[in-house]
């Protein structure tokens, strides 16, 4: 189990005031420096005490075309999670039927019907 390490509020000041000042470019550099675990425990400390301009801002710049795009592939992404969720309860219910159907004629083994099944329909084809 690793040990939880709990770092002073005059150490983080610290770190947060070398960013400051210059000695790091990044909260990863200063991490990396002192060897802090957690991939975002020094850009928390950043935000509490109330240096955010030390921290990068991603900028994202788009073409119209390309925010339509993305609207267009969201709404299909929901579409198609919404058809497989109706497809799963089909998928369900469709097999509730069948162990119905298979339990009225006094089949005991379904996988083994189902399997005379599948043999049958494909001799068909």
């Amino acid at each position: 189990m690793k040990p939880v390490i709990r770092y002073s509020e005059a150490f983080k000041l610290h770190v947060v005031k070398e960013l400051s000042t210059g000695r790091f470019n990044t909260p990863s550099e200063a991490s990396a420096f002192y060897g802090i675990t957690g991939q975002h425990t020094v850009k928390t400390w950043v935000r509490k005490y109330g240096n955010e301009q030390l921290l990068r801002r991603v900028v994202r710049i788009q073409m119209p075309q390309e925010k339509d795009q993305m609207k267009e592939l969201k709404k299909r992404i929901r579409q198609l999670e919404k058809a497989l969720a109706e497809a799963t309860v089909d998928e369900v219910f469709a097999r509730a039927q069948f162990e119905v159907a298979c339990e009225e004629l006094g089949v005991k083994d379904i996988e083994a019907f189902k399997k005379k099944l599948n043999d049958k329909l494909s001799a068909e084809d």
